[in-house]
């Protein structure tokens, strides 16, 4: 069978969650900063490819004071016609009063990125909306927590996905931010769509394929592109290493707490256990200069 080619152009690129960094995460293997400009520039060549906006729904950098090298970079590799709005991340103590100080004001200033007026970090739909006039689509860009059906965390209190549509009809698409795995849900031919990050950074991210989306106004619907996140590249031995020093932990506390004898000073109890672990002389040293400082 013949493979139907989509020749549509377009509307925008909708992606957020980079999370822009000099530092290499722990869980990964590979050449992390080199790996994160060859996505970027994945992304700005999608963009020059179709001429159409890149939305992105926050977090553009994974603190809120990139360095100048960082910025230098971001400058070099961020697709034209980009548009954002701040995250969590993106602001000091998550202040929208304090953007100025921020690395995307710098860009903005610097003509790199635009402002979206969409709904920043801690701000509700009603304070800010974007209206497309040219696609006859009114489009919410929100940095928020939400969810599709498995819930991110115990306990949390975040809307689903579906709830958000229904609490807001007005919007024809709704893009989103925080949540870092990638999903959309429709409802009455409207739109949510999460792009997640870009490229992995955390070990409970190994099984996901990293991806933006081509959005069509005329259909209000979306075709996921696969970002080249280079694959076998994520590790969990930081995890497992921190498993096994809390056991260790938990075993001496344990054992702590079966030797404990009451009404024995602390320096009493804590010779005991160290003559029945059979403490290492350097260690005994380090203990006694504590209990002497």
């Amino acid at each position: 069978m013949k493979r139907t080619i989509n020749k549509r152009k377009p509307n925008a690129i909708l992606t957020g969650d980079w999370h822009l960094r000099e530092d290499q995460p722990v869980c990964r293997t590979d050449n992390f900063p080199e790996t994160q400009w060859k996505v970027v520039d994945f992304i700005a060549n999608l963009q020059r490819k179709y001429k159409c906006p890149v939305y992105h729904s926050g977090d553009l950098f994974h603190n809120w004071k990139p360095s100048p090298a960082l910025l230098s970079k971001a400058i070099e590799h961020i697709p034209k016609d980009f548009w954002t709005i701040y995250g969590n991340h993106d602001l000091p103590q998550w202040n929208l009063k304090l953007d100025y100080k921020c690395g995307i004001y710098t860009l903005i200033k610097a003509g790199v990125v635009n402002l979206l007026k969409g709904t920043h970090w801690g701000y509700k739909p009603e304070e800010g909306s974007l209206f497309i006039s040219n696609f006859n689509k009114t489009i919410l860009v929100w940095h928020v927590m939400t969810w599709l059906k498995e819930s991110p965390f115990p306990g949390c209190e975040d809307p689903q996905a579906r709830r958000l549509l229904k609490k807001y009809p007005e919007y024809d698409l709704i893009l989103t931010g925080h949540n870092h795995k990638p999903f959309t849900a429709t409802l009455n031919g409207r739109l949510l769509v999460n792009p997640g990050c870009i490229i992995r950074q955390e070990a409970d991210q190994i099984d996901f394929r990293p991806r933006v989306y081509l959005w069509y106004a005329d259909t209000n619907t979306v075709e996921k592109v696969y970002l080249p996140d280079t694959e076998n590249v994520i590790s969990r031995e930081h995890l497992d290493g921190k498993k096994k020093r809390d056991n260790r932990i938990e075993a001496f506390i344990s054992k702590l707490n079966n030797n404990f004898k009451g009404g024995v000073t602390f320096e009493g109890n804590l010779e005991k256990l160290i003559q029945k672990s059979k403490v290492k002389q350097p260690v005994k040293d380090i203990i006694q200069k504590a209990l002497d400082s």
